[in-house]
């Protein structure tokens, strides 16, 4: 057997992200009653904050703001952005998202299954540029946590995915070698290219079939394909 440790992401490779934080968003639009103001629907304003979290994101992975300005910065631009005024933006919406977001539990479809697969035949881990206080919550509430040896997040390795520092350390904390591990992750840059430059296989879960001129040691559309190579 060529591999004997599997480093998963966890966001957008295993738990369902977008699912979880729209249901977040929508639990937060109707709290807050955004209705009132008659300017925006649940759905604008889901949409208007996906797009502004993922640019902050990739600011974030470039080292280029905090962790706490991403989160305040999210969602004081987008309600801006959808016409309130800043004394109209809730003062505690930020930490409610964070509080709310990791108790839910949607996962990809057969997550469980495949690692129920996995969990006998290899040594599973996780590599996670998600915030400290909120993976372990998160992989709690999806009945994630058992499976995984090592969680190993950007705070407490120094360094943010794709950095191969972040790798490297990883197969230090799990006691594992490069020629005998396989990243399997969502994102090209972060965790194929990643991982790539850290001489690490790669699994690209490309779940939309996005198209792209990458070499990459797998590729599969469904967490199910795993079994098919593992």
């Amino acid at each position: 057997m060529k591999y004997r440790h599997l480093f998963f992401d966890l966001d957008h490779t295993l738990w369902d992200f977008e699912k979880n934080a729209n249901e977040t968003l929508l639990t937060l639009y109707e709290r807050h009653d955004f209705a009132r103001y008659g300017t925006f629907t649940a759905d604008h304003f889901i949409s208007v904050y996906s797009d502004i979290n993922h640019a902050l994101w990739r600011l974030y992975q470039s080292n280029k703001i905090t962790q706490s300005q991403l989160r305040e910065a999210r969602f004081s631009r987008t309600l801006t952005r959808l016409g309130l005024t800043e004394d109209q933006i809730p003062a505690t919406i930020s930490a409610e998202f964070t509080n709310i977001l990791p108790q839910k539990s949607a996962v990809f479809p057969f997550t469980h299954e495949v690692l129920d697969y996995l969990k006998p035949k290899y040594r599973l881990h996780l590599i996670t540029n998600g915030f400290n206080d909120i993976q372990g919550i998160k992989l709690a509430s999806s009945n994630l946590t058992h499976y995984f040896e090592e969680v190993i997040t950007s705070e407490e390795s120094g360094c943010l995915k794709p950095d191969p520092r972040m790798f490297r350390h990883a197969l230090e904390r799990a006691g594992a070698t490069a020629a005998e591990s396989l990243m399997i992750g969502d994102n090209l840059e972060c965790d194929v290219l990643g991982a790539y430059n850290a001489g690490i296989d790669q699994v690209y879960f490309n779940p939309d079939k996005r198209r792209h001129f990458n070499q990459i040691t797998h590729e599969i559309s469904c967490l199910s394909e795993l079994k098919e190579f593992l």
